[in-house]
């Protein structure tokens, strides 16, 4: 990954410019590790595999207004895997329609969606 060093968090909406490697691209920052991108910023997230998503692991994200987030895009690693009950049930409960993918489509998608002015999200978990 090249580009000035990430902080921890960086405010505003921005695409996801690139993944891999263990890290993301946006902003014409680097980051090494997951990341939550939010409509209020982009936050380092110390979730490294899907065995540890749950409604605590994105915590961040029902700290944003209600309203804000319509779709969440859940990068779940190289691969697609399910989301636990407790969490889909969670994120309806706060209006959030939940949206496991593999982390590649995931960054993809949402830098789409983000580009058409949609209120979407992504927690991207890092991959090689």
């Amino acid at each position: 990954m090249s580009g000035q060093k990430y902080s921890g968090f960086l405010p505003g909406r921005h695409l996801i410019e690139g993944y891999g490697s263990y890290g993301f691209r946006f902003g014409g920052m680097s980051h090494r590790g997951s990341i939550l991108a939010l409509p209020s910023g982009i936050y380092a997230w110390d979730v490294t595999g899907p065995e540890e998503l749950s409604a605590v692991a994105l915590g961040q994200v029902f700290t944003e207004p209600r309203g804000a987030i319509d779709h969440l895009l859940i990068g779940t690693g190289d691969e697609l895997r399910p989301l636990a009950k407790d969490l889909r049930e969670a994120l309806h409960a706060a209006g959030i329609r939940g949206e496991p993918m593999a982390t590649g489509a995931a960054a993809r998608t949402y830098s789409i969606l983000l580009g058409e002015n949609r209120r979407v999200a992504a927690a991207l978990i890092a991959v090689a």
